[in-house]
């Protein structure tokens, strides 16, 4: 339950800088940044703590060979499925909303990685041993 909220938080936080259907924060901004100026760098500074949290916690986790390792895993699933033909590449909207489903299993394992680690190898990090 754990590693979905995780994902989950991810996906919310990424689909809510940029998504397709226009109701985001980069459609928001580039459409009325000059009547909303205050609100609009309020929300992007939110968004900016959630990628630090976010991207701190997974490069410290996971670091950037895991973080490739990830998004190979998830693009080799993506390869299967269009093979297979379960998938097709032709709606820019569904590729908008896979990448930011790719970049969300990315970012939901890095800050979960700690977690699946512990109970696996029965070991804790030396930043895990305050819990």
């Amino acid at each position: 339950m754990g590693f979905l909220l995780r994902w989950l938080a991810a996906f919310g936080l990424l689909s809510a800088t940029y998504n397709p259907t226009g109701w985001s924060f980069s459609h928001w901004a580039t459409e009325s940044f000059s009547s909303q100026m205050p609100m609009i760098v309020l929300a992007g500074l939110l968004l900016v703590v959630g990628y630090v949290i976010y991207l701190r916690a997974t490069i410290r986790s996971i670091g950037a060979f895991g973080m490739l390792l990830v998004a190979a895993l998830v693009a080799a699933l993506a390869w299967v499925l269009i093979d297979r033909g379960l998938l097709s590449l032709d709606n820019p909207s569904l590729n908008a909303w896979l990448g930011i489903l790719a970049l969300s299993v990315v970012l939901g394992t890095g800050l979960s990685w700690s977690h699946v680690r512990r109970r696996l190898a029965g070991q804790a990090d030396m930043d895990d041993l305050g819990d």
